[in-house]
C-alpha cells in the first residue's frame, strides 16, 4: 500500500465530479486525469472545461496534472479513483455499463499494493458486489491481500461556485481499517472542510444514496401541496414563505427534478431494497409525483391558453431554459423535456431558449432544436421553466416585446416580478 508521500494518482473520468477532482490533488502531488474521450482530453489541454466546474485558469496552471485517453499510461499509478456516471436505463433500474468499465479498466493496470477508490454514486453494496469481483477477475490478483478498495462518495453540486470540492465536507471509508485511515488522509490533504470515516464502504455508500433520496422526498411533499395549493387557489410560495418564519421549517421549493443525482439516486436505494424483498412505498411514490410535474405543468398552461381563449393546436410556445438547473449546462436527465413533449401532443409548436444549453447536445440527445434569438411578437404562451440568470430581470416590456396580443406566462420557478405571471407552480 502506498502512502501520501509515495502517491501516484489517476483519476479515471473527467466529468463534473472527476475534473475538479483531479485539478485539486495536482496541487498536492502528480496527477494524471483520464477519460475515454479524446475529444474531451483535447478541449481540457487547451484549457477549455465545457461542464463549466472549472476555470480556464486553474486548467493552464495546473502543472502536475496530465491529460489522457491512453491506457499505458495509467500504469505508472498506485493509487485510481473512479468518478463515472451511474445512471438509470429506460426502464429505471440501475444502468452500471460505465461503472463495470471503468473497473475493468484500472484491472489491466492494477499491481500488488495498489488502492481503487470509488466516487460514483452507487446502492449499498454494490462496490463490494460488482466492482470488486472485476478488479480480481481482470488483474488476477486477490482483493485486501493484493490490493485495496476505498469508497467516497461524490458531493459536487454542478453549477455551485459557493460550495465547492474544498469546503464540502467528505465522506470516506476503506476495505480495511488502514485503508480507511489512508482514504481519509489522502481527502484530508484537498478538502479544507474535513472528513468523515464511515466504518464501512456499505455505511458510505448508503450515506450518499440517503442525501439525495430525503430531498427528492421532500420536494415531493412540497410539489404536492402546490397541487392541492392550486385546487384552493392559495399562491404555494406564499404559504412557504409564511411558514418558513418557523425556525425548523425546510426551505423547499416546488419544482421539476431532474439531474444526474436527485432525480436518479432514489431508484439505486430502491432497486436494492426490492433485491432484498423489500418494496419502499414512500420513496418510489415521491419519484412518481415529482416525475410527473412536467405534465401537470403543461396542463396548466393549456388550462389558462384556454381561458384566454387561445387556441392551442397550432399555437406558438415559447419555453426558457432546458438545462436540469440553473446557470448550469448540464442536460442530463432534464424534466424540462416532459413539458415540450406534453405541450407538442395538443398539437402546439414549441420553440426553446436557453444560453447555457449546447444546442448539438440537445438536438442529440432530446431531439431539441433550440432557437438563437427571441422573436418579436411571436409567442401565445411563454413557460419559464429554469431559472437562468438571463431570465431574472425579464420586465413586462420584454414579455411584450416577444409575444403576441393575447398570451399566457407561466412562471415555473417563481422568479418573475409580481403580476407578471399568469400561473405559478
Amino acid at each position: 500500500m502506498p502512502d501520501i508521500h509515495s502517491t501516484k494518482l489517476a483519476v479515471i473520468g473527467l466529468g463534473y465530479v472527476g475534473l475538479p477532482l483531479a485539478v485539486e490533488f495536482s496541487k498536492k502531488m502528480p496527477c494524471i486525469g483520464f477519460d475515454l474521450k479524446e475529444q474531451r482530453i483535447a478541449e481540457l489541454n487547451q484549457g477549455l472545461d465545457v461542464t463549466q466546474e472549472v476555470p480556464s485558469e486553474e486548467l493552464v496552471h495546473a502543472e502536475q496534472l496530465r491529460f489522457t485517453s491512453l491506457l499505458e499510461e495509467l500504469q505508472e499509478c498506485n493509487v485510481f479513483i473512479i468518478a463515472v456516471p451511474t445512471p438509470i436505463d429506460v426502464s429505471k433500474r440501475p444502468d452500471l455499463r460505465p461503472l463495470k468499465g471503468a473497473s475493468h479498466t484500472v484491472a489491466q493496470v492494477l499491481q500488488p499494493g495498489d488502492v481503487v477508490i470509488y466516487e460514483s454514486t452507487v446502492y449499498p453494496g454494490a462496490t463490494e458486489e460488482v466492482c470488486i469481483p472485476i478488479l480480481e477477475k481482470v488483474s488476477g490478483l486477490v482483493y485486501n491481500q493484493d490490493f485495496f478498495v476505498g469508497y467516497s462518495p461524490e458531493r459536487i453540486n454542478p453549477g455551485d461556485h459557493e460550495h465547492r470540492l474544498p469546503t464540502i465536507v467528505k465522506v470516506t471509508s476503506g476495505s480495511t481499517p488502514k485503508i480507511a485511515d489512508f482514504v481519509d488522509e489522502l481527502y484530508q490533504t484537498i478538502i479544507t472542510a474535513g472528513t468523515f470515516k464511515a466504518t464501512s464502504i456499505r455505511v458510505a455508500e448508503a450515506a450518499k444514496v440517503i442525501e439525495n433520496t430525503q430531498r427528492d422526498v421532500n420536494i415531493a411533499l412540497v410539489n404536492e401541496l402546490a397541487l392541492i395549493f392550486n385546487r384552493l387557489g392559495i399562491n404555494t410560495h406564499e404559504v412557504l414563505e409564511a411558514a418558513g418564519t418557523k425556525w425548523n421549517f425546510l426551505p423547499f421549493r416546488p419544482g421539476l427534478v431532474g439531474g444526474h443525482c436527485i432525480g436518479v439516486d432514489p431508484y439505486y436505494l430502491t432497486h436494492k431494497a426490492q433485491q432484498v424483498g423489500y418494496h419502499p412505498e414512500m420513496i418510489l411514490a415521491g419519484r412518481r409525483l415529482n416525475d410527473d410535474m412536467g405534465r401537470y405543468i403543461a396542463s396548466q398552461v393549456v388550462k389558462l391558453m384556454l381561458m384566454k381563449r387561445i387556441h392551442v393546436a397550432d399555437a406558438k410556445i415559447l419555453v426558457l431554459g432546458l438545462t436540469f438547473k440553473e446557470n448550469c449546462p448540464d442536460l442530463r436527465n432534464t424534466r424540462v423535456t416532459d413539458i415540450i413533449d406534453e405541450l407538442s401532443s395538443y398539437g402546439a409548436s414549441i420553440e426553446v431558449y436557453d444560453p447555457w444549453a449546447d444546442p448539438q447536445e440537445a438536438q442529440q440527445y432530446y431531439g431539441v432544436t433550440t432557437i438563437e434569438d427571441l422573436g418579436e411578437n411571436r409567442y401565445d404562451a411563454v413557460v419559464l421553466a429554469v431559472a437562468h440568470q438571463e431570465f431574472m430581470q425579464f420586465t413586462q416590456e420584454e414579455v411584450d416585446r416577444i409575444t403576441r396580443p393575447h398570451f399566457v406566462v407561466y412562471d415555473v420557478k417563481n422568479i418573475l416580478a409580481k403580476g407578471l405571471a399568469d400561473g405559478t407552480l
